[in-house]
């Protein structure tokens, strides 16, 4: 497999946003989504001083991650874990308070790259869609498994699919007929499903089933909840964070996180605010930063990405 296909995604500014907190010796940046190592790689070049701990749920990525990263030797430390477990993580490397910590929540292209995997639209494949293929259920399995009314409120909440009615009593009446296992039958059938006007519009009519499915599957929403606060959590003052997601559920999910954290939670007519309601981050991005149209011609994997970053500026409140 050629690993150099692999671009990370607004490599350049994610450098730049963690840089401030990563020059000191000792400084330790956690990747928690490490897929085929790019920016992890970046990430121990461009700062020497600092050490690495890096996790995933993907076998085959660590297993890739950790060739890739050899060179150099113990200042990078793989882990298979899910991005959530971060805080376990730390304690058992024996690293309270970390400087700096990534997360690109793109669905690696290790992933989408691999028919087997099941990921992509644009290839028959198996419906797995398992980012740790080692436990969990598959997208068959809940294609073929779960109610109707739990599928369209999965194809609504994560796929935000209009037509999530018209494409689930489709799916119900084929997988009476034969269960689901691949996906080019569930192409055919959602482009059958829909009607004309919603085919014109966004790209493959698949991707939001796809996106919903994977979702699903991986749990992605449920633990990024956790994720984003114990990863802030976990920063010590000074320290930095920078998110990369790709749909507006998890940017709006991860915006919510950093907001909280950088407003004043004192009740209103207070003349002077105690330490406690004080902001605890101070945000880095106004907004969300979007990739430059060159890096988009470059990679179109970049083109819904959506950059924030925030700085740890005081401890929680006891």
């Amino acid at each position: 497999m050629n690993q150099v296909r692999h671009v990370p995604v607004m490599l350049q500014r994610c450098l730049d946003l963690l840089a401030p907190a990563l020059a000191e010796p000792g400084a330790v940046v956690v990747d928690c989504t490490l897929g085929l190592g790019g920016h992890s790689e970046a990430l121990l070049s461009t700062f020497p001083a600092a050490r690495l701990v890096a996790l995933d749920r993907d076998q085959e990525a660590l297993r890739l991650s950790g060739e890739r990263l050899a060179p150099f030797g113990d200042r990078a430390t793989l882990v298979h874990a899910v991005y959530d477990e971060l805080p376990e993580v730390l304690a058992r490397l024996g690293f309270p308070r970390v400087q700096g910590v990534l997360f690109d929540l793109g669905v690696s292209s290790m992933q989408l790259d691999e028919a087997e995997r099941g990921f992509a639209y644009a290839q028959d494949a198996p419906l797995d869609m398992r980012m740790d293929q080692s436990s969990g259920v598959s997208a068959a399995e809940v294609l073929n498994t779960y109610p109707p009314g739990e599928l369209v409120r999965i194809l609504r909440a994560y796929g935000e699919e209009k037509q999530a009615k018209r494409i689930v009593s489709a799916v119900v009446r084929e997988r009476e007929k034969e269960p689901f296992s691949h996906s080019a039958r569930l192409v055919e059938l959602i482009r059958d499903a829909l009607p004309q006007a919603a085919k014109r519009t966004g790209g493959n009519p698949a991707k939001r089933t796809f996106q919903a499915l994977r979702i699903e599957v991986n749990g992605e929403l449920s633990v990024l909840e956790q994720a984003i606060p114990a990863a802030v959590g976990s920063l010590a003052v000074g320290g930095r964070i920078a998110v990369l997601s790709y749909h507006s559920l998890e940017d709006r999910l991860v915006k919510q996180v950093l907001a909280a954290g950088a407003a004043n939670t004192a009740p209103p007519g207070l003349p002077v605010v105690p330490e406690r309601y004080q902001p605890r981050l101070r945000l880095l991005t106004r907004g969300a930063e979007l990739p430059t149209e060159e890096e988009i011609a470059e990679n179109r994997r970049a083109a819904p990405a959506r950059l924030r970053g925030a700085e740890r500026i005081r401890e929680d409140a006891l």
